[in-house]
Formats: structure tokens, C-alpha cells, sequence
């Protein structure tokens, strides 16, 4: 792919349902430190993908290999670092693999959840009844079903673009309902709730990093070190989604202020046909890119273990679409246990993209050096990924943590 469509991808993969959760993001924060907090979650984002896109190079030079996923740019780069890792290196394929297909899945759960969201939203105010939202996912159950049916990837490609096509659109609507009226600091706090930052740290996490594409899209590329660097397609391609982040973020919070759900469509008026149509067309494009969502996770499960124990079996293909069957019911069944977007979201950004997006970068990176880097240079790449891997822990287990508590608390009002 040219540089150009690397970057379309990349902001395909990050433009999705966390850029409408980034006003409730920052109703837990407030708009400073949410402004700010995006800002810094964004660099750090950013570069510690530059220390994943960096390493994969290195090792993919000294293992003379044209490219590498990031299991194996983990496991490698494990084999290269300090003897005491090495031992770790069989297991660590597997602890990656339960990230990205925890992460996968999460991600499907949060598209069932925002579609029949939306749905319900419009065929509420029509039928004048508040029927459970669990009908709804009920109802587009089978044909999500039939969607993951579909195998080749090829096929996907023009609903892919269909939906790119509506979510501009969309995204237009939504910034003209949000300018219609004006701006106002009025009840809006500079900062939130401390106790609910780590929401906010699991949503911008979720919302910004589409660590699953950054390598597959890297090794498309005609030119792969045009990637990275100053002036590199990951570098534009993040500023303009950072910006577009603290935009949303911000100005959404400023309108809606407490009362920002977890899709900002569903703060959109009610009897209006113009945001009715918003939430249609979302809830649409959204649905028709669950297959490219649960991809990852298909191919995980099918290629990376269930492939093996089957091996030629008559019954191969049966067994495929099984598996799809089942990982698209898992997703249904998690979204109907728990239909809230907003700690969906929270909860699988902290839970995976801790690890995915900053924890496994620079352990990556500190071993990919090991043998090389020495002295006061040796000395500097430690501190500094300890300190990331320790930013990346405090995440992982205070915003998991508080997500947990608040789906727990959530599920008992349920009852």
C-alpha cells in the first residue's frame, strides 16, 4: 500500500465507536484534564507504537525475515533479551494471543451493544414503549451470525468502504448538533471525580489505540520505513486523531456535561429525523464491520489453535464456521450481561490496551537492545521502560479494577 492509504487505514482502524465515547470520557475527568490527559495518553500511545515498529525492523534484519506479527516480534524479541526472559518466550505467543483476542472480542461486544443502543433509541420514541435493549440484540443476533460467516476478507472490503462513507457523514451531523447551540463553561468542571479517572484512562486508551493494525499495516506498506520516523504516516496519522479525539471530547462534554452517554448518538434529540438518521446510519456501519472486528479473533482461535487439533478433517469446514458461530454468541452473551457501552469500553481499553498498546512495547524494545545498548545509554532504556511498565500496570489494575466495581454495581441495580 502507498503512504497515503496507510493512512486511511489508520484512521479507519481508530475512527470508530471510542471516538463517540470520548465525551463521557471526559465527564469522568473534567475538559482539562481530559484535554490534557488525551494529549498525554496520545504521545505516550504513539510512542511506545514507534518502539514496537522499531524492534519488529530490528529483528526482522537480524532473523532475515520479511515481516513479523506481534506474537512473534514478542517471542523473538524475548530470545534476544537477558537470559532469565528466555524461558518465557514458549508461553509468551499465548499471553499476547488472550490480549488481542480478549481485546477483539471486547470490541465486538461494544459494537452489539451501540447498535442495538442506537436501534432502540429510535424505535422506542416511535412505538412510545421502553423496551429492553436485550430484544434488540436479540433481534440482530442471527444476521451478525451469518456476517462472520463470511471467510474471505475480500468480500467485507465494499461494506467497509460503505461504512467509512456513512461514519464521515455521521460525524458531520454530530458536530452540527453540537455547535447548533453555543459553547458554555457553565457546570462544566475543569476537573472531575479522582475516583473515576481511571474510567476515563480505560476509554481514551480504547478510543486511541488500534494496536491489532499497526504491524499488518506496516508490512503492506511499498515503503515500511515510511512508517515511522518525524514526518511518518504514524505520526500524522496520530496527531489528526488525537485532535480529533480532544475536539469530540471536549466539546461534547461542554454541551452535554454530565448527562454525555456512552455513545454521544444517544444525547442526540429524540424526535428530530436528522439525528434519528445519525443513529440509524451508525448503528448500520457499525454493524456491517463486525466481521472485520471478529476477524482477528477467527482467525486466532481457528489458525492459531483449533487448525492443529483438526487437522484434515472432512468436517474442517463445519468446525470453522462452529467457531465463528460460537465467538460471535460469546460477544452476544457478554453484551447482554452487561449492556453498558461506556464500562464495556473502559473496561477492555484497561484491561488490553495496557498491555497491548504500552506494557509490551517497552519490554520489546528493552529486550531487543539488551546485547547492544551499554553504559549510561543501557542504563536510561531501563528506567525509562520500567517507568512506562509501571504506568502500564497502575492502568491495567486500577482501571480494570474500577470498571469491574462499577459493572458489579451496575449489575446489582439490574436486579
Amino acid at each position: 500500500t502507498t503512504n497515503n492509504e496507510t493512512l486511511i487505514h489508520l484512521l479507519k482502524g481508530s475512527l470508530g465507536t471510542g471516538i463517540l465515547a470520548m465525551p463521557n470520557a471526559f465527564h469522568h475527568a473534567g475538559w482539562l484534564v481530559g484535554g490534557v490527559g488525551t494529549l498525554l495518553i496520545g504521545i505516550l500511545c504513539t510512542y511506545c507504537i514507534h518502539l514496537l515498529i522499531k524492534a519488529e525492523f530490528e529483528l526482522c534484519r537480524r532473523k532475515r525475515v520479511p515481516s513479523l506479527n506481534y506474537p512473534a516480534v514478542t517471542q523473538t524479541a524475548l530470545l534476544e533479551g537477558p537470559e532469565a526472559l528466555k524461558p518465557l518466550s514458549g508461553v509468551i505467543i499465548h499471553i499476547i494471543n488472550t490480549f488481542l483476542l480478549i481485546y477483539q472480542l471486547g470490541t465486538c461486544c461494544v459494537y452489539v451493544v451501540f447498535v442495538s443502543s442506537n436501534i432502540k433509541a429510535i424505535a422506542d420514541y416511535y412505538t412510545e414503549n421502553d423496551t429492553d435493549v436485550r430484544i434488540y440484540m436479540l433481534i440482530i443476533l442471527l444476521p451478525l451470525i451469518l456476517i462472520n460467516w463470511v471467510r474471505n476478507l475480500k468480500f467485507l472490503a465494499p461494506f467497509s468502504t460503505l461504512a467509512n462513507f456513512i461514519t464521515l457523514v455521521s460525524f458531520g451531523i454530530i458536530l452540527y448538533y453540537i455547535f447548533r447551540e453555543p459553547i458554555s463553561f457553565e457546570g462544566r468542571e475543569a476537573v472531575g471525580n479522582v475516583a473515576e479517572f481511571p474510567l476515563f484512562f480505560g476509554t481514551v486508551l480504547f478510543a486511541l489505540e488500534a494496536i491489532g493494525v499497526i504491524l499488518p499495516l506496516e508490512n503492506e506498506m511499498k515503503t515500511p520505513k515510511k512508517f515511522g520516523g518525524n514526518f511518518g504516516v504514524l505520526n500524522k496519522a496520530m496527531l489528526l486523531i488525537v485532535t480529533l479525539y480532544i475536539g469530540m471530547g471536549f466539546f461534547g462534554y461542554l454541551n452535554y456535561g454530565m448527562d454525555a452517554k456512552g455513545s454521544i448518538t444517544l444525547n442526540l434529540p429524540e424526535d428530530e429525523i436528522l439525528a434519528q438518521c445519525v443513529k440509524g446510519m451508525l448503528a448500520f456501519a457499525i454493524y456491517i464491520t463486525h466481521g472485520l472486528a471478529c476477524y482477528v479473533a477467527i482467525d486466532i482461535t481457528w489458525n492459531d489453535y483449533m487448525k492443529k487439533h483438526i487437522g484434515d478433517s472432512p468436517r474442517a469446514t463445519l468446525y470453522e464456521y462452529l467457531v465463528r458461530t460460537v465467538l460471535v454468541l460469546v460477544t452476544f452473551l457478554l453484551a447482554v450481561a452487561i449492556p453498558n457501552l461506556e464500562l464495556f469500553i473502559s473496561l477492555f481499553g484497561a484491561l488490553c490496551l495496557s498491555a497491548l498498546g504500552i506494557a509490551f512495547p517497552a519490554l520489546i524494545q528493552t529486550c531487543t537492545y539488551w546485547h547492544e545498548t551499554h553504559g549510561l545509554a543501557k542504563a536510561w532504556m531501563i528506567v525509562k521502560n520500567s517507568v512506562i511498565g509501571v504506568i502500564a500496570v497502575i492502568g491495567l489494575l486500577v482501571g480494570t479494577s474500577t470498571s469491574l466495581k462499577e459493572i458489579i454495581h451496575t449489575f446489582g441495580d439490574h436486579e
